[in-house]
C-alpha cells in the first residue's frame, strides 16, 4: 500500500468508488431503448411553491468568467457568486432508496426546506447512479430519472444550485461477495457480469479505500473502463467506456428535458467522474496518466454534455484521486493543458493525515496550504475552481477533533490567509472557494440497508455504507432535522453574490472545539492592536469583512452576503463606506431580506449608491446579539479605522 492510500478512509474512499463507478462511462452514437417513464415532476406544496416568483432563468445561470488572473463563478447580472452547500447523499449508493438520495419527493422538499432555513446553503451536489439509470443494457430508466428530476426541483425552487454527480465507489456492489467485509457503488451488475472478474479480496485491509490498491476485481475493473475494453452482453458487444457515455447522453437530455427552464437554469453542470483512479499506472506518472486516460475521458464527457442540451454548463472535472493528500501526491491535471469555461476544476480535499497517524488538532490556518493549492491549480488551468467534498466523520476515533477540522477548513475556503495575518494581508487570500460540504443525509443512523445482498447483515447505523458517519445533521422522532455540527460552522456569513470583484473575505464564527455547545471558543481572526475600536466592537462577536471593487458597468443587482441565524435585522451592526449603522432596514443601502424559499434564512443588500467604477468598497459585519450595547461614536471610530484600513492595504 502505497503512503497516498492513506487518503483514501472513509470519505476519500468513497469518492474514489465513485470514480471507479464513472470508470464505467462512454459515449458515441446508438445506445439503449427506454423504459417506461413515470409521471411528470411533483407539483410544489408549501414553502417550495415560492420560487416560481424569483428571478428569470438568464439571472439564475451561471458561467465561468474572468477575475484578473483567475476565473470565477458569475450570474446573469455579472455579479461573483460563491457557493456553498452539501452533498445530497450518500444515501444514493443504497439500495433502501432505490439508489437515490430520498426515499420520496416529500423528505426531499423535507430537506432542501431544513438545508435552506438551518444553514443557508445556496447549492447541491445531487448524487445519481449509473446502476439506477441504466439497470439492463437495453433499458434507460426515465422513471429513476423522473423521481431524481423531482427531488432536485425541490431544491432548485428554493433558490438552491445544483451539480449533478454520477456517484460510484469500488466501481460497483456487484464486485462484492456476501461475506466481504466492504461494498461498492456505482456500475450496474451486467457490466460486472461481463467483465469476468476474480473473487474480490482486499487482504489486510483496515480502511474501505485500499481496496483501490490491493483488489484486484476492483483494480481491474477501473483499467477495463479506462481503456474502454469490449464487453459482451445480451444485446451485443459494447466498450465499458462508451456504454457508459450513451447513458450519460440520454441521462442528460432527460433531466433537460423534465425541468422547467428556470429549474435546469439554476443546475450549474456535470461532476461525470467522481474522484478518479486509475487502476494501474503501467509504468506511468499520475500526469501522464491524467494525460493519456483522465482528460480524454472528460472531453468525451463534455461531448456528450453539448449532444445533450448542457453546451451552456461546464463540466466539473475532477484530477487524479490522491493529488492533495498530503503522501506522495500525483496528478492534479497540470499537464492537460488549459481547461477553459466549459470546465471546472473539481477538487475534493480530506485530511488523510488525520484521518490516519497524525493525532493533533486543527487550528487557525492549518489548511491554508491546501486550499491555496487548489486555487493556484484552478489558476493554472484558466478555470474556477470548486471543492465538491471535504469534511471529517462525526463518531469514532478521531471524531472528537471534527469541529475545528472543519472550522479550519471553510476558514481556508474564505480565504489562503490565516486569521492572526489577515488583516495585515488580506490581499494574498486568493478567491473565496465555492464548495459543498460531505454530506447531508436525511436519515443517517436510521438506515436499513442489506450490505451485499446478505439478510444477516442489515445496516443502520451512521452512513450505513462501509461503516462511515459523516452526515452534518439528523432527524429526531418528529422527522424534524438538526445540524450535529455546531451550527456556528455550518451557517456562515458569506458573499453569496458580489457586484464585482471580490478582492478580499474572511470570517469569525467562534466555533466551539467540541459538540452540543461543548468545548473551547477561541477566536482565530485576530484584529491588530492599531484598530482598537474595531477590535472593541468585535470583541467575543462573529463577524466577516468583505472587500470588493466596483464593476466597469453599472451593476444590475446588489451585492449580497448571507447572514447567519444569529444576524438578526435588529441586531446585525453594518461598518463601511457603503452604509455604518446597527440595525438593518428592509431598504437602503443596507437592507435585510429572506433567503428565495425561506421565510427564516436572511441575506444582507449592500447597495452603493452612484459609485464609480473601480472604486474599492469595504464592509464590516458584525453580529451584535451579545455584548454591550453599540454606540454611534463607537461606530464612528470603528467606520474611521476601516477606511484608513482599505486605504492602506487596497489603493486606489
Amino acid at each position: 500500500m502505497r503512503a497516498a492510500s492513506f487518503r483514501v478512509t472513509r470519505r476519500a474512499a468513497s469518492a474514489l468508488a465513485v470514480a471507479l463507478a464513472s470508470t464505467l462511462t462512454a459515449g458515441s452514437t446508438g445506445g439503449p431503448t427506454v423504459a417506461a417513464s413515470t409521471t411528470a415532476a411533483a407539483s410544489a406544496t408549501g414553502p417550495s411553491a415560492t420560487s416560481a416568483t424569483g428571478p428569470s432563468a438568464a439571472r439564475i445561470s451561471l458561467t465561468v468568467a474572468a477575475k484578473q488572473q483567475s476565473r470565477v463563478f458569475r450570474d446573469g447580472d455579472g455579479r461573483e457568486v460563491t457557493l456553498r452547500g452539501f452533498n445530497v447523499s450518500g444515501s444514493t449508493k443504497l439500495y433502501e432508496n432505490s439508489l437515490l438520495p430520498f426515499r420520496s419527493t416529500a423528505d426531499a422538499a423535507r430537506s432542501a426546506q431544513a438545508m435552506r432555513d438551518l444553514t443557508g446553503a445556496n447549492v447541491i451536489r445531487f448524487l445519481i447512479s449509473w446502476e439506477g439509470v441504466q439497470p439492463s443494457p437495453s433499458t434507460i430508466d426515465h422513471a429513476y430519472l423522473d423521481r431524481a428530476v423531482e427531488q432536485i426541483r425541490e431544491f432548485t425552487r428554493r433558490g438552491i444550485r445544483v451539480l449533478v454527480d454520477y456517484h460510484q465507489d469500488l466501481y460497483s456492489s456487484h464486485l462484492f461477495h456476501e461475506d466481504s467485509w466492504y461494498t461498492g457503488d456505482g456500475a450496474p451488475e451486467w457490466v460486472v457480469k461481463a467483465g469476468g472478474y476474480p473473487r474480490e479480496s482486499c487482504g489486510i485491509c483496515f480502511l474501505w479505500g485500499q481496496n483501490m490498491q490491493t483488489n484486484e476485481a476492483v483494480r481491474q475493473a477501473a483499467r477495463d473502463f479506462w481503456r474502454d475494453r469490449r464487453i459482451s452482453t445480451p444485446e451485443g458487444e459494447v466498450g465499458v467506456q462508451e456504454a457508459f457515455l450513451r447513458q450519460a447522453t440520454a441521462a442528460m437530455t432527460r433531466i433537460r428535458q423534465r425541468l422547467p427552464e428556470q429549474d435546469f437554469a439554476a443546475v450549474i453542470g456535470f461532476d461525470p467522474f467522481n474522484e478518479p483512479y486509475d487502476g494501474g499506472l503501467d509504468g506511468r506518472s499520475g500526469l501522464e496518466w491524467e494525460k493519456t486516460y483522465l482528460m480524454p475521458f472528460y472531453q468525451r464527457f463534455r461531448a456528450a454534455m453539448d449532444t445533450a442540451g448542457w453546451a451552456g454548463k461546464p463540466a466539473f472535472v475532477e484530477p487524479l484521486v490522491f493529488w492533495n493528500t498530503g503522501f506522495f501526491e500525483e496528478g492534479g491535471l497540470t499537464t492537460v493543458g488549459a481547461l477553459g469555461t466549459g470546465y471546472v476544476f473539481n477538487s475534493h480535499f480530506y485530511d488523510g493525515a488525520r484521518m490516519t497517524i497524525d493525532p493533533s488538532p486543527a487550528s487557525d490556518g492549518v489548511y491554508g496550504a491546501a486550499m491555496n493549492e487548489i486555487r493556484d491549480r484552478a489558476r493554472t488551468l484558466a478555470t474556477a475552481p470548486f471543492v465538491s467534498e471535504f469534511g471529517h466523520k462525526l463518531s469514532g476515533n478521531g471524531s472528537d477533533r471534527t469541529p475545528w477540522m472543519v472550522r479550519a477548513m471553510y476558514q481556508a475556503m474564505d480565504s489562503g490567509v490565516p486569521g492572526k495575518n489577515w488583516w495585515r494581508t488580506p490581499a494574498a487570500g486568493g478567491d473565496v472557494l465555492s464548495s459543498t460540504q460531505w454530506h447531508w443525509d436525511l436519515y443517517s443512523g436510521r438506515h436499513r440497508e442489506v450490505m451485499n445482498r446478505d439478510p444477516a447483515k442489515v445496516r443502520t447505523e451512521g452512513d450505513a455504507w462501509n461503516d462511515e458517519d459523516f452526515s452534518v445533521v439528523a432527524a429526531d422522532a418528529s422527522g424534524a432535522l438538526a445540524t450535529r455540527l455546531d451550527r456556528a460552522v455550518l451557517d456562515r456569513l458569506y458573499p453569496s453574490a458580489v457586484a464585482g470583484d471580490v478582492l478580499a473575505f474572511t470570517y469569525e464564527d467562534l466555533a466551539r472545539s467540541g459538540y452540543g455547545g461543548a468545548g473551547q471558543q477561541r477566536a482565530w481572526l485576530a484584529v491588530p492592536s492599531s484598530m482598537p475600536n474595531i477590535a472593541a466592537l468585535v470583541k467575543d462577536r462573529r463577524f466577516g469583512v468583505l472587500v470588493w471593487r466596483e464593476p466597469a458597468a453599472t451593476p444590475g443587482a446588489p451585492t449580497e452576503l448571507h447572514l447567519p441565524a444569529s444576524f438578526t435585522a435588529a441586531t446585525t451592526v453594518v461598518v463601511g463606506d457603503v452604509a455604518t449603522r446597527a440595525g438593518l432596514p428592509a431598504s437602503g443601502p443596507a437592507a435585510i431580506a429572506t433567503e428565495t424559499g425561506s421565510s427564516t434564512a436572511h441575506r444582507l443588500l449592500l447597495s452603493p449608491s452612484g459609485a464609480a467604477p473601480g472604486t474599492v468598497h469595504a464592509a464590516l459585519v458584525v453580529g451584535a446579539a451579545t455584548g454591550p450595547a453599540v454606540t454611534p461614536a463607537q461606530l464612528a471610530a470603528a467606520a474611521a479605522e476601516l477606511a484608513a484600513w482599505k486605504e492602506q492595504r487596497f489603493p486606489t
